[in-house]
């Protein structure tokens, strides 16, 4: 790796040696289907920090600093890797991790279904927005699925116009694709028999948790107060805290990301630092 000063958004050695092996069984297998079989001169660790990089502060592709690799390099990693599902693969086999370091079994089996509701910038494409019309916010709607500790089982990212029933049922069908031990979620009233339904048929209970009616203002909700706090977790990752994707799945891609920084620090025991206090 090339010697430069650290960003705070570097991964550790510890980090880094939970996530290096996948990366470096991806690329070669890569390599073992090119015909010269010549080894790649990219630092992968370069490439990965680049991208914890962009997620953290929100800047775009053209803007990363000359001493991470080309951006048109540090793109094209990161494009192969969404589209055959690395970051997702490392964010399901972290989370296996961290809840086996919690004493738990590393296959779930509940969860708590939430959605947010996000502005999009200029990038993404009409066809792929809609109108929030109770939250009155044009954008996407972020579908997340968390364990008990708040660690991301699944997500899908869609227009903001699509229900929370029809945002529900793709989230769950996702999370019960890649967990098969879900029997139970959680879900807020938002959430109608139409989904319960659909739990039903894939074996799954819904619990739908209900505020108290006597209390006024805010108030923390039982079990969903788990989904909250991980969208509120994604927050921290300033390229979230607008859709400026321009294809659903990226979108998908940098949660599963910011996922990866949180759950990895959980694991090697490292804190998370704000943006509070830094200036």
């Amino acid at each position: 790796m090339n010697p430069r000063r650290g960003y705070p958004s570097d991964i550790s050695d510890a980090r880094w040696a939970l996530i290096e092996p996948t990366l470096t069984s991806w690329r070669q297998a890569r390599l073992d289907r090119r015909p010269t079989g010549e080894p790649a001169p990219t630092d992968l660790r370069d490439i990965f920090n680049a991208i914890l990089y962009l997620n953290r502060t929100g800047i775009a592709w053209a803007y990363l600093p000359h001493d991470f690799p080309p951006h048109g390099t540090v793109y094209s990693y990161y494009a192969a890797w969404r589209d055959q599902g690395i970051f997702a693969q490392l964010n399901y086999d972290l989370t296996g991790l961290a809840r086996a370091k919690d004493g738990r079994d590393p296959q779930p089996t509940a969860s708590i279904i939430d959605t947010q509701t996000v502005k999009t910038s200029t990038n993404p494409p009409l066809d792929t927005q809609g109108t929030d019309a109770a939250k009155k916010i044009v954008g996407r709607k972020r579908g997340v699925a968390t364990d008990a500790l708040g660690l991301l089982l699944a997500v899908t990212v869609c227009a903001a116009s699509v229900s929370e029933n029809q945002a529900g049922i793709k989230v769950l069908d996702q999370a019960k694709t890649d967990h098969p031990s879900i029997t139970l979620t959680w879900v807020d009233t938002g959430f109608k028999k139409q989904f319960a339904d659909h739990a039903a048929r894939l074996g799954i209970h819904t619990h739908v948790v209900h505020r108290d009616p006597d209390v006024r203002g805010f108030s923390v909700v039982q079990r969903r107060w788990v989904a909250e706090r991980t969208l509120g977790w994604l927050m921290l990752h300033r390229r979230l805290a607008r859709d400026y994707e321009t294809l659903p799945t990226s979108s998908e891609a940098m949660i599963h990301i910011a996922m990866i920084d949180n759950v990895s620090k959980r694991i090697t025991d490292e804190a998370t630092p704000t943006w509070r206090g830094t200036y």
